[in-house]
């Protein structure tokens, strides 16, 4: 996709991920995130949570994915800017939504405000800037 092509006010397509333990737990794994709330239900639960919990390396790349998969292979990724809501435990469905909130044609850069919802309400909210080929 070529930034010419996008207009202000452009839907993105929902992305559906489900959650399930081995995805938090490998995420915190990968993301070098030892905290026995994100693989220990035990210790999540003696802190006062139902279960493990994502971690927000985790959702930073899912965030990530969910704005290239839409930009394409040509887009690089800029300032992601987001805040955590309700947590994401194993069982819950987050479904992405995403729309454009700005285009400047003249240097490549889209911002697309993006929201991560799962049974809890808002997981993640924020806004993404991504740089688009000519």
């Amino acid at each position: 996709m070529k930034v010419a092509d996008i207009q202000t006010g452009a839907k993105l397509p929902d992305l559906r991920i489900d959650i399930t333990a081995k995805l938090i737990v490998g995420g915190a794994i990968a993301s070098r995130d030892y905290q026995d709330v994100h693989h220990d239900k035990a210790a999540a639960q003696a802190l006062g949570s139902p279960d493990i919990f994502m971690n927000i390396l985790t959702t930073n790349g899912l965030v990530g994915r969910y704005v290239t998969d839409w930009a394409g292979a040509g887009a690089r990724l800029g300032a992601v800017n987001i805040r955590l809501g309700a947590p994401n435990f194993p069982g819950d469905c987050m479904t992405f939504s995403g729309e454009v909130s700005s285009v400047d044609a003249e240097s490549g850069e889209v911002v697309v405000a993006v929201a991560g919802r799962n049974r809890l309400g808002d997981h993640v909210t924020g806004t993404v800037t991504v740089g688009m080929p000519a």
